[in-house]
């Protein structure tokens, strides 16, 4: 009965289900995976940021490049402020408002965008106190530079004369005339009357819309799979009961031919005349019993007669026109 397992047809069927199941359960895994990993990054990052607040800054240098591992770490640096510029269009403690960032030039001659603290409202320099002049050591937070579209960081295109949307090497390196690091600052004490703004979790390692969207694929390739198991076997045994049904004779096949030779009978069927007993048509100009000539070779009456009395004893028995007319034929 299973012997349609060995046709082309069932072969490429059966190759497909071989093939789709494994890459789902694969993709569903890896998906998975990659959530697991944010969600350890996401963990990594909190305690390295308990434990960041309370260990000894150490030398910016000893902790460039930034990654995930050094970001959040405490630095210190020393040199001298330079150009000011604001960052707008920044949230902290549920209010909008904005970054004063200074750029620090050091003994390397490359400058370290330091945020200063953050303000309420509209981007304003006059609100934004003076960087402190001469040499100064700052220490803070280190973290990496920003990429439009993370972390709330928009695009910024069109931005007023002294302001950037992105803290960022590649930002900033148009708007100062000096090398920029590739990392930032924010003061772990923000200056006189601005707030400090907290570190940051470097983009990607947070649980965020990204890592659930994860976790929501890893559904999804799990339930291909078991969607595939399913439609398999619903095809093997509507293919069984089949060929089931075709042993035992119980599968027959409609042809055309049939179709047409039973329309053709019935149009036949329709051509033969009245059906049900009901009486036929006289020819126009022909009056009842006319063509019925003759007499009744028993007793003498004729036909016409014999005819309409069958009739009325027809009516009143409740039979029908042609039945009544047969009768008085056959009498």
């Amino acid at each position: 009965m299973y012997r349609f397992l060995l046709t082309p047809r069932w072969w490429g069927i059966n190759v497909f289900v071989l093939l789709a199941i494994p890459f789902c359960i694969f993709m569903g895994s890896w998906q998975l995976s990659r959530f697991e990993s944010r969600v350890q990054d996401h963990r990594t990052q909190t305690e390295q940021a308990e434990a960041g607040a309370k260990e000894a800054p150490r030398p910016l240098e000893q902790l460039l490049p930034v990654d995930k591992k050094t970001s959040g770490m405490r630095a210190t640096v020393t040199g001298r402020y330079g150009k000011q510029l604001l960052v707008p269009d920044r949230e902290l403690d549920g209010r909008q408002g904005f970054y004063v960032l200074t750029m620090l030039r050091t003994d390397s001659g490359k400058a370290l965008p330091v945020v200063r603290g953050w303000l309420p409202g509209n981007a304003d320099a006059a609100k934004a106190s003076a960087a402190p002049s001469g040499e100064v050591t700052v220490t803070g937070a280190l973290q990496a530079s920003e990429s439009p579209g993370a972390n709330g960081v928009g695009a910024g295109g069109g931005l007023p004369t002294g302001q950037t949307a992105a803290i960022s090497a590649a930002s900033l390196v148009n708007l100062v005339p000096y090398d920029v690091y590739d990392a930032w600052v924010t003061l772990d004490k923000a200056d006189a009357g601005m707030k400090a703004v907290p570190a940051t979790a470097p983009a990607g390692s947070g649980l965020d819309l990204k890592a659930f969207q994860n976790l929501g694929y890893t559904g999804e390739w799990f339930v291909f799979a078991g969607f595939t198991v399913f439609m398999w076997f619903r095809l093997l045994r509507r293919e069984a009961e089949y060929a089931r049904d075709a042993e035992l004779g119980l599968v027959t096949e409609t042809t055309a031919a049939t179709d047409s030779g039973a329309a053709a009978s019935g149009a036949d069927g329709s051509a033969e005349g009245p059906t049900n007993g009901a009486p036929a048509e006289r020819p126009t100009g022909e009056a009842p019993g006319e063509g019925l000539t003759g007499e009744d070779p028993a007793d003498g009456s004729s036909v016409e007669a014999l005819e309409e009395e069958s009739l009325i004893e027809g009516v009143v028995s409740g039979e029908s026109g042609g039945e009544s007319r047969a009768r008085a034929t056959k009498a």
